[in-house]
């Protein structure tokens, strides 16, 4: 079976001037300028030299397949592998460049992109605007991987819009890169998948890593084409994403952002509260409003209220790493002996407010994209 699939892309008889023909016209497509910085190493069919940028988890997904691609010496689709990322405050680094370093592949830090030759590039949850002359440094462009069904949620924290707006339907578009803006290039490959009921963005975005690494590596298999038949996006149905989120109470699988007295709290792991919890008689006899803090002994979680719902927290930041049984007994409990003739509404957690100044250039962001859009 592997035979037969070589012989219908990895050494079929494609003319150089055919491969390197389509490479240009997508040059010339995208206005990025003829033959300028093609070189003469560009090849016209696998196996491919990638530079790889990407950050978490998502992007490692891809990462791995290609990795195993190039460790597939039948199929001889990667030739050479190399990886961009950016700095990271965490002393064991961001998910891809753990496994880029795992993997004994070259690691750029950006904006260094190292000194090699490539033929294309792949982008995955990077973040990072590329310029103009980046791009034309790979002669079949720069590929991104986006988890969502453009023009529906361009930028960052696509899935987390999609499962904080109840969205359906998603997928994953494999795109070309254009410069100075994000996620507006043609569509190479596109995908759309069921959003599960009561999916978490977590597990959302785990399906849409293992779908869009699958994608990659079809688009790659047939990359001169796909350039060629490439379809512009439509201009309808545009939506834009960011990631500041007003809480309570968004739900999503990143560290929001929320107020406890004052003091600013991460919230790292989220967590679903099942209907038992929701069933205890000192849970259900309290008035709550949205915001409110209750600490559930027996599951260590610490439940808050939202504006449909519970959501629970098995930890936070807030000067440090917390459980919630921390917190508890560190903030929570503390504070109602203080209190003790207040309503358990009063303890709670408040909208982190952007200052006016953030508020106005958010708003001018968004009314720039409107316009270009």
């Amino acid at each position: 079976m592997r035979v037969l699939v070589r012989c219908c892309w990895g050494h079929r008889p494609i003319r150089r001037a055919r491969g390197l023909r389509l490479a240009l016209q997508w040059r010339a497509h995208a206005g990025l300028g003829g033959e300028k910085g093609l070189g003469a190493g560009a090849r016209e069919k696998p196996p491919w030299r990638v530079l790889f940028f990407g950050t978490d988890l998502f992007a490692r997904e891809s990462l791995q397949a290609l990795h195993a691609a190039r460790e597939n010496k039948e199929e001889e689709l990667i030739d050479t592998l190399e990886v961009v990322t950016v700095p990271s405050p965490s002393p064991t680094g961001l998910p891809v460049k753990r496994y880029a370093v795992q993997s004994q592949l070259p690691v750029y830090e950006w904006p260094d992109v190292g000194p090699g030759e490539y033929d294309v590039g792949v982008v995955a949850s990077f973040g990072r605007l590329l310029s103009e002359a980046l791009i034309l440094k790979f002669p079949y462009g720069i590929l991104n991987i986006h988890p969502s069904c453009l023009p529906r949620w361009r930028g960052p924290a696509p899935i987390i819009h999609t499962v904080l707006h109840g969205d359906t339907v998603t997928g994953v578009t494999i795109m070309q890169i254009r410069p100075k803006r994000f996620d507006v290039g043609p569509i190479l490959k596109q995908e759309t998948v069921p959003v599960p009921p009561n999916s978490t963005a977590k597990e959302l975005e785990a399906a849409l890593a293992r779908l869009g690494a699958d994608m990659l590596i079809s688009v790659l298999k047939n990359l001169p084409e796909s350039l060629n038949s490439g379809r512009q996006q439509s201009t309808e149905g545009v939506t834009y994403v960011y990631t500041e989120f007003p809480v309570p109470f968004p739900i999503g699988e990143i560290p929001l952002q929320t107020l406890w007295m004052g003091n600013t709290v991460k919230l790292l792991d989220l967590v679903e509260v099942n209907s038992s919890i929701l069933a205890d008689k000192k849970l259900s006899g309290q008035a709550v409003i949205p915001g409110s803090l209750i600490y559930h002994k027996q599951s260590q979680i610490l439940l808050v209220c939202c504006k449909d719902g519970w959501i629970g927290i098995r930890s936070m930041m807030l000067k440090k790493t917390l459980t919630a049984t921390d917190f508890y007994n560190g903030y929570l409990h503390p504070w109602y002996q203080k209190n003790t003739q207040v309503q358990p509404s009063q303890c709670k957690f408040q909208t982190l407010r952007l200052p006016a100044k953030k508020q106005q250039q958010k708003k001018l962001l968004l009314c720039n994209s409107a316009l270009r859009s």
